[in-house]
């Protein structure tokens, strides 16, 4: 779906689902209706209502396959998060066992690393924009100010070596979050999606051709369960896109004081 759609609030973006797939619904309403003259219609009610639930089963298998991308996706996301955050702290908890003037360098170069990562990344990332081409030079300053260090003794040493492995982790849980943000239900699978329930809605119209009521109020609830179906994975497709989107607060929160002050 197109970036636009994905940057609407959700109450916008619900507008515009659900009236797309409201004038699809009529378009099929009324070219069937006047389709339906009297030899055409004894041709349709010939047409199995069978086909229903078959192809009603084909679109929740549609609709599963598609949302479990998507949950999987956010999962993704939000496990990334969770454990840059994680690592990042505990190098700030690590960072206790280094002398005063490497704790000190070392927490600033962290409240850097986050504070460009809030401002700078997340925006790239929610335009899809964000590339791994170029390491974090705040994070990559701080990795090699570690390993600069010469411990004095086994407590520095252990210290040393916790907050390298933690500042590793934190690198590749950002690696992981930005491959990420660039997932996305492609155009194919919608199309596919929105295929198969045009099909329903024949279907539906075909079979309840005689009757116009019964087929508009048929039509008007397949189409508004297309609706809040194509709704909820639109709304969370881009892991990092749009209201209901992953934000930087876990990384916020690991120096609150700091990056308030700033």
């Amino acid at each position: 779906m197109s970036d636009w759609l994905h940057n609407l609030p959700v109450w916008a973006m619900a507008l515009v689902v659900f009236g797309f797939t409201y004038l699809l619904a009529i378009a099929v309403f009324l070219g069937v209706t006047a389709l339906a003259t009297e030899e055409r219609a004894k041709s349709f009610k010939t047409i199995s209502p069978g086909m229903l639930p078959v192809l009603g089963i084909m679109f929740g298998l549609f609709v599963a396959f598609t949302a479990a991308q998507v949950w999987n996706d956010g999962d993704r996301a939000a496990a990334a998060v969770s454990r840059e955050a994680s690592a990042l702290r505990a190098a700030m908890l690590l960072a206790a066992g280094l002398p005063a003037e490497n704790e000190a360098k070392l927490r600033g170069l962290v409240r850097d690393y986050v504070e460009h990562s809030a401002t700078v990344e997340w925006p790239m990332m929610a335009r899809q924009t964000a590339s791994l081409r170029a390491a974090p030079p705040a994070l990559v300053e701080a990795l090699q100010l570690v390993v600069a260090i010469a411990p004095q003794g086994e407590g520095q040493q252990n210290a040393q070596r916790e907050i390298i492995s933690a500042l590793q982790s934190a690198l590749d849980a950002r690696r992981q979050r930005i491959i990420v943000s660039q997932a996305e239900v492609n155009r194919v699978k919608w199309w596919c999606l929105y295929l198969q329930a045009i099909c329903e809605l024949l279907v539906i119209a075909i079979v309840h051709c005689d009757n116009r009521l019964a087929s508009a109020i048929a039509l008007a609830l397949f189409a508004t369960g297309v609706a809040a179906s194509v709704l909820l994975i639109a709304a969370h497709d881009r892991p990092f896109t749009g209201q209901i989107s992953i934000g930087p607060e876990p990384l916020l929160q690991i120096m609150p004081s700091d990056l308030t002050s700033r």
